[in-house]
């Protein structure tokens, strides 16, 4: 996978940074925009990617953009970020190495969460509970799962018998068993960042897609003996996908509902 070297608009990494994924089309969407510039609450949804972040106690964010880069940096206008260039569109493996250029040099004790985008409806609350269990484990990885009634397209938690983590099975690659399973990745991760790139490393071309998948991550890391935690966190409306503008006004109806509920609980206090 070739690096494409990331812009830095800040100082030197903190103890826990993001890689924010925001390269995409969203060809769904009848629209030439990137998907995360479309509004969710009234402005870009990428923006309430970030604002989850800071709110969990992140320093350092990277927006991995590529696909109408410029709109992107629009978006998110006023807010210190940094940015890494994904030349082409190889999955999100190849994404996420596009930021190596950025943390060149990570000491041991630095971690990074890992999101896509086009997730509005994150809440700071899971990614401060999968930051504390992966300091508390020593974890090289933490992933957040969920479970839903209809995991149709998303990647499945395939676990051992005795229920310890096995891998991530993207849909595509799926058996008829692993279809049936409803424990399903929404791409939330916080990684070691030098455990991140290297593994990434070691990530080939997907046989269906022939891409590079960030999920092939944590199996590998499994494999060279690193210890990865898994936790089930994400509430199921949390992870609504939005490939549609049908679907954007139902994350947007959720969103500002969540919004309003806030604060009248504030005025109640």
């Amino acid at each position: 996978m070739k690096n494409d070297p990331a812009s830095t608009n800040s100082g030197t990494a903190t103890k826990w940074s993001a890689i924010i994924l925001a390269a995409g089309k969203g060809t769904r969407m009848r629209s030439d925009l990137p998907k995360v510039v479309f509004p969710v609450g009234g402005r870009p949804m990428v923006c309430a990617v970030v604002d989850a972040c800071r709110a969990a106690g992140v320093g350092r964010i990277v927006v991995i953009v590529g696909y109408k880069q410029e709109a992107v940096r629009e978006a998110l206008a006023g807010h210190d970020v940094e940015y890494a260039v994904q030349g082409e569109q190889l999955g999100t493996g190849h994404a996420v190495m596009s930021a190596a250029g950025a943390f060149a040099g990570a000491a041991e004790g630095e971690h990074s969460f890992v999101l896509c985008g086009d997730g509005p409806l994150i809440r700071a609350s899971t990614l401060r509970r999968m930051r504390q269990v992966h300091e508390s484990t020593g974890a090289a990885a933490t992933l957040a799962t969920a479970v839903i009634d209809n995991p149709t397209g998303y990647g499945r938690i395939d676990r051992n018998a005795d229920g310890s983590f096995r891998a991530i099975v993207e849909h595509k690659n799926c058996t008829p068993e692993q279809l049936a399973i409803r424990e399903v990745n929404p791409s939330y991760y916080c990684f070691g960042v030098r455990a991140l790139f290297d593994a990434l490393r070691s990530v080939r071309r997907n046989p269906v897609s022939n891409e590079y998948y960030v999920t092939d991550v944590p199996e590998l890391l499994l494999t060279a003996g690193r210890r990865v935690e898994v936790i089930e966190a994400v509430p199921p409306e949390d992870i609504l996908s939005i490939n549609t503008p049908e679907d954007l006004a139902e994350v947007d109806r959720i969103y500002r509902s969540r919004a309003t509920s806030a604060a009248a609980s504030e005025v109640t206090r």
